[in-house]
């Protein structure tokens, strides 16, 4: 029997999209102030040797789901047995890659010659065993589009892993204060899903059906494990080739550049998923439909990119302190590739919600291989050329990757550069209030919040001149603002 999980008006679309937003810059508040008192408490070989561990279990948590959440929110019609069938995949491979990573451990203590290492990583083994429980409220919540409860279990794993990794910090733990705080969280985050889950979803797996999450996921696992393997390859590189603090250093400056990924991309792309799988269960244009978010994506990536290259040094001083000052140029490198590549950030899910899971792992086969042979001839020379084979690996990644949109969904360079050439005009005006400030003004304490309050203004004096289609929303948030109030 079906059973329904959708939910996808546009007025809730609407709405989700608000809910998530809400979710998303709350955790960036959160998780931005407990960076802020880390950085402080931590130091560069601490950050860095959890960073390598998590990295490790990061690329096989990719494996754990094994495609699960993308199945549920793309399949036409769930039943039971299919929820069932979802529910013993996620338990089944969840559980063997908990002893695969605990195994593991000492090899990865051997291969960085860093006998910490085994520690880390054999604690976070235990996140496998939790995660599985949550495998099938996230998703469905997703499909139906109740980012409120995804934003209530979210928020329930980020303060606890917060509170307890700030607090083992402060009492002396180093980098074991990570760990821990990263294992508390996901209890937290299984403990609240469990509180959330939509009623109809099943306690119990079965294997009935199985062979078709299986089929779906070995090609969409196959092309997210490609992926993560070229996000994660800096952090292994550089740990093996040029020394744990750097990849301390490192991961604080892709911090400051992953910002944008928790302000916009993770907010947009678990409601941005499910309204492209709706539209393409109905056959709608899915060009248009990426050609707008392209242009409302670049809008806001544009002017952010700019402004974090020219104000690197103030920010990083601000977020962790004159101690990861070497931070400051690769910033301003990355932000390059990071501002190309927003153009495509979305592709990926417009891919996977047309059914072409397949396309979308043969670019990831195809882009992270240069990447990583990128990463390897420059990390002998230092992290700038590290920084510089990232930006090398996004031109081309962007480049595949239109091909494939070209090919499969219709899109067209013209209109797409059409689509985005508003927001470059938004980006130039914007970013003249933040140069000004960077060339005029010495006081470190009045550099930070004058050029951010320029840039605001003139955004938005931007984005109703050119008449970008993010006027309308701003009209519409301080319309429903005023009547809030009143």
């Amino acid at each position: 029997m079906p059973i329904s999980l959708d939910n996808t008006g546009a007025g809730r679309a609407r709405l989700s999209f608000l809910a998530s937003f809400s979710e998303k810059y709350t955790l960036l508040l959160l998780n931005t102030a407990g960076a802020m008192v880390l950085a402080r408490l931590l130091t560069p070989a601490d950050v860095g040797l959890y960073a390598i561990g998590a990295v490790l279990a990061g690329l096989v948590q990719v494996v754990r789901d094994f495609g699960v959440g993308a199945y549920l929110v793309q399949e036409k019609q769930l039943d039971r047995a299919k929820l069932r069938a979802a529910l013993g995949m996620s338990m089944l491979v969840g559980w063997l890659l908990a002893a695969l990573v605990f195994a593991a451990g000492p090899l990865a203590a051997w291969f960085y010659r860093e006998p910490r290492l085994q520690m880390v990583v054999q604690l976070l083994a235990v996140n496998f065993l939790l995660l599985p429980f949550s495998a099938l409220a996230l998703p469905c919540l997703r499909r139906q589009l109740r980012f409120a409860a995804i934003f209530a279990i979210n928020l329930s794993q980020t303060v606890a892993q917060l509170v307890c990794g700030v607090w083992l910090a402060w009492l002396g733990l180093g980098y074991l204060s990570l760990v821990w705080g990263a294992l508390a969280g996901a209890a937290a985050g299984v403990l609240a899903s469990l509180c959330c889950r939509p009623a109809e979803l099943p306690w119990l797996p079965g294997w009935r059906g199985i062979g078709a999450i299986w089929r779906f996921g070995s090609v969409a696992t196959g092309g997210t494990v490609i992926d993560e393997a070229g996000v994660a390859a800096p952090d292994l590189v550089i740990g093996k080739l040029i020394g744990v603090a750097e990849v301390g250093i490192f991961g604080k400056a892709m911090g400051v550049i992953n910002v944008f990924n928790q302000l916009v991309t993770a907010a947009v792309s678990p409601v941005i998923f499910p309204v492209y799988a709706a539209r393409a269960r109905q056959g709608a244009d899915m060009s248009a439909a990426y050609l707008t978010t392209a242009s409302y994506v670049t809008a806001l990536a544009w002017p952010f990119f700019g402004f974090v290259a020219l104000l690197a040094p103030a920010i990083v001083r601000a977020l962790y302190g004159d101690q990861w000052d070497a931070a400051v140029p690769l910033i301003r490198v990355v932000c390059i590739g990071a501002a190309l590549y927003s153009v495509f950030g979305m592709a990926r899910y417009l891919l996977v919600a047309m059914g072409e899971v397949g396309a979308q792992a043969r670019l990831d086969a195809s882009a992270v291989p240069l990447r990583i042979a990128a990463l390897l001839l420059a990390a002998p020379f230092g992290l700038l050329w590290v920084a510089w084979a990232i930006v090398a690996g996004a031109v081309f990644r962007s480049w595949l990757t239109y091909r494939v949109l070209h090919r499969l969904g219709g899109v067209r360079w013209q209109p797409l550069l059409v689509a985005v050439r508003k927001s470059a005009a938004i980006a130039l005006v914007c970013l003249a209030g933040p140069a000004l400030a960077a060339l005029t003004i010495d006081a470190r304490w009045l550099e930070l919040p004058a050029a951010a309050g320029s840039c605001a203004v003139l955004w938005l004096l931007a984005v109703v001149l050119v008449r970008h289609e993010l006027a309308d929303e701003c009209r519409n948030a301080g319309r429903k603002a005023l009547a809030w109030r009143h």
